[in-house]
């Protein structure tokens, strides 16, 4: 049976000869169960939607899709954050890569009370984790998605009475030194906005957060402002993208802004921790 599985031919590995290299290959899509440090219940269990994709230098006709699965199999039941580059290394060593990316997309939970009643219920926030193994370099990037509420300033400074406001969505992409807890960017977010939002509201707290958001009118603008004055406050974050966009409620279009940090480096850190981005 095994001299038999031994001479079943390895397409992969044969020649190619269009002498083009490819910058990432692999598979997506994965689903696999993570557990990751909660600041507030110490270990969160969830699910993570994963890509995992190497380099293929231009001798070679294609990849081993299979050993990517492997890979990730032989972290037992659950992957922890912390193993994260033991799997790229693995996958530099197994895939004879130069470089290996790992792309872990999920939702994180936190429980919220409302503001008055106190009511508590579960909400729930996108993050995505990306980390990169080129040679012996190491890259990573953590990217929270926190949804806000926003009230427009504009239109409160037209209006006899109202104004107008909407749901929106900040994209905050962050390279740091030492760790960056998923709830202290969630909170600068939600600081930054009219009103943070909820899953349970009672009628006490519906009153609260309507006029709580009315007294607190930002533009896309404000809210980003706001928001990389509160990252610039954490001294271990050397690289920062903030984006905003409002899902409009008087308006056919969204509202938008973004800001990307200029000094990366300047807190001392090398060029080479942040590798070439694909």
């Amino acid at each position: 049976m095994n001299k038999k599985k031994s001479s079943l031919p390895d397409t992969q590995n044969q020649a190619d000869v269009r002498e083009i290299p490819i910058n990432k290959v692999g598979v997506k899509s994965l689903k696999y169960p993570i557990a990751l440090k909660d600041k507030e219940n110490e270990i969160q269990h969830t699910i993570a939607t994963i890509s995992m994709t190497v380099d293929l230098p231009m001798h070679f006709k294609g990849t081993h899709m299979s050993r990517f699965v492997e890979i990730l199999q032989n972290e037992k039941r659950e992957i922890h954050i912390d193993s994260v580059y033991n799997i790229l290394e693995e996958m530099q060593k197994k895939l004879h890569a130069n470089t290996a990316h790992m792309e872990m997309e999920f939702i994180y939970f936190r429980e919220k009370k409302a503001p008055v009643s106190k009511k508590p219920s579960l909400i729930d926030y996108k993050v995505k984790f990306h980390a990169i193994m080129d040679k012996d370099k190491k890259d990573f990037m953590m990217t929270v998605i926190v949804p806000v509420t926003t009230l427009c300033p504009c239109s409160k400074n037209l209006s006899d009475y109202g104004a107008h406001n909407q749901r929106g969505e900040v994209t905050v992409a962050l390279r740091f030194t030492d760790m960056v807890w998923i709830e202290d960017v969630i909170n600068i977010v939600e600081r930054s906005a009219s009103s943070e939002l909820f899953t349970l509201l009672k009628r006490e707290d519906e009153k609260f957060v309507t006029e709580r958001a009315y007294e607190n009118p930002v533009f896309v603008e404000d809210l980003v402002r706001n928001i990389v004055i509160g990252l610039k406050k954490m001294k271990n974050i050397i690289w920062y993208s903030v984006e905003a966009e409002n899902f409009e409620s008087i308006h056919n279009h969204n509202a938008y802004a973004m800001i990307e940090s200029q000094e990366e480096f300047s807190n001392g850190h090398s060029k080479d921790f942040m590798i070439k981005r694909y």
